[in-house]
């Protein structure tokens, strides 16, 4: 069959722009099936591609194209590579009933049994419905161009049934995905960047690399406040962390600012770098990061990422509104996915790490390879001011209003003396090392270096 190259929606030409040198071996012949399947490489990396073909019946789904996929994942696995769907498709297709809703359930299956075995990467380039909404939904990371469209149910259904009158790109949209759902881990500008994302995303999975410890150290102490009530954006400071001119690339960045995840390179080797981010909330936990930060380490985790956490915490987010989103139950899988983890993870303190926050960011308690902090940060069950509020109530509340304050603060003075700081965290073993900011980078280079190299033999279900 010949291809439509003058369609902007034929499979080829989207194919041949992301792989090296626009060559590619078809895995199957194409057919009139809706998608076809291909093997190239991207950026030296071998892949398995796989693609609607959207010029054909809008890319749905039937039961001779969900074969194909099926196809590409029994290839990918075989040879452990990574495997990218390119998504286009209105969903099941019609003409052959049932059998087309059996068989996406084969598509799932396979899905299902390559995660956490397999890096499986999603590029959504147009509307992608029904069944193939939950394609991309299953795989370990999703990048969606501006005409991408990821719903269950088009705007025509949701209006019949609800009385919704909306549209296509406020229903699925980047708009709907980039700070509502969370589906998308990364929002492109263009569908030539959606590309690039996804040639990036290739290589840091399936080239990791190896760590050179002997990294060059930089003073990192410009890039984090002195003052702890100021506030600041981390992602400078994860700038100057990881090698310069290297691949990176930040997931999720506008669902729950406040934690941020990035995959880039230190050393040379691919890491993960989880960072709480005082610019929004002031870094706090909440439900939404609970659970984007337990994701992203499960990630690392089944392809065998070290990970860097950066830490400048105090606490979680208070209110009924987030008790009743599952703020526990979804702090929790953070909780576990530290746990269970068994790569390198290494934690950076920079200025507070308070209460429950703490443990749940990589503490030594769950695990962590090894603890850093500045020496001025602060280790403790919460702020000094706070907690002499809770343990001095009674003497502060007899106290004339004008001399409060200055109690307060000379009591909070005491109360890190006797329990806060980095000595007492060394003294019971929460953190391993008081460490300089301008001997940073070489620290947690080294430690990744010298730990055992493991993954994770669980796994990748988006949680």
């Amino acid at each position: 069959m010949s291809p439509t190259s003058n369609d902007p929606r034929d499979p080829i030409s989207r194919i041949a722009r992301l792989v090296d040198d626009g060559k590619f071996e078809f895995l199957i012949p194409r057919t009139d099936c809706g998608m076809l399947a291909v093997t190239a490489t991207v950026k030296g990396n071998k892949v398995v591609i796989f693609a609607s073909d959207a010029t054909i019946k809008s890319g749905a789904l039937g039961v001779d194209g969900s074969k194909i996929i099926v196809s590409a994942y029994k290839a990918a696995m075989g040879a452990q590579v990574p495997i990218i769907g390119i998504w286009h498709s209105g969903g099941a297709r019609l003409s052959d009933g049932v059998a087309s809703l059996d068989a996406f359930g084969e598509v799932f299956q396979s899905m299902i049994s390559a995660s956490g075995r397999i890096p499986q990467l999603s590029l959504v380039l147009g509307p992608t419905a029904g069944g193939g909404a939950y394609g991309p939904a299953l795989t370990d990371v999703v990048v969606l161009a501006p005409e991408g469209r990821i719903f269950v149910t088009g705007p025509d259904v949701v209006k019949s049934v609800t009385g919704e009158d909306i549209d296509m790109a406020l229903l699925g949209g980047p708009e709907a995905h980039k700070k509502n759902s969370g589906l998308a881990h990364v929002i492109a500008a263009s569908e030539d960047e959606a590309i690039e994302d996804i040639r990036v995303l290739t290589a840091l999975f399936a080239n990791q690399g190896f760590m050179n410890p002997n990294v060059e150290d930089i003073d990192l102490s410009a890039f984090v406040p002195e003052l702890s009530v100021r506030t600041y954006e981390v992602h400078p400071l994860v700038d100057a962390i990881l090698d310069k001119d290297a691949e990176h690339l930040e997931l999720l960045s506008m669902w729950a600012p406040n934690m941020t995840t990035i995959l880039g390179r230190l050393g040379g080797a691919t890491v993960g770098v989880l960072a709480n981010n005082p610019a929004h909330l002031a870094g706090v936990l909440d439900a939404a990061a609970g659970e984007k930060a337990a994701r992203f380490v499960r990630t690392c985790d089944a392809f065998g990422i070290p990970l860097i956490v950066i830490a400048d915490v105090q606490g979680f987010l208070p209110g009924a509104g987030q008790e009743w989103e599952g703020a526990v139950r979804r702090g929790a899988k953070l909780l576990h996915a530290f746990g269970e983890s068994v790569i390198p993870r290494v934690t950076l303190i920079t200025r507070r790490a308070y209460g429950g926050a703490y443990v749940a960011m990589n503490s030594k308690s769950l695990g962590a390879t090894r603890v850093f902090a500045w020496p001025d940060a602060e280790v403790s069950v919460m702020g000094a001011v706070a907690a002499v509020r809770v343990l001095h109530r009674r003497l502060l509340a007899d106290i004339p209003a004008e001399q409060r304050e200055s109690m307060e603060l000379e009591l909070a003075a005491e109360h890190e003396r006797v329990s806060g700081g980095v000595a007492k965290a060394i003294e019971i073993g929460a953190v391993d090392e008081m460490l300089s900011p301008a001997k940073t980078r070489s620290a947690l280079a080294k430690t990744i270096a010298d730990a055992p190299h493991r993954r994770g033999s669980h796994g990748n279900i988006p949680l």
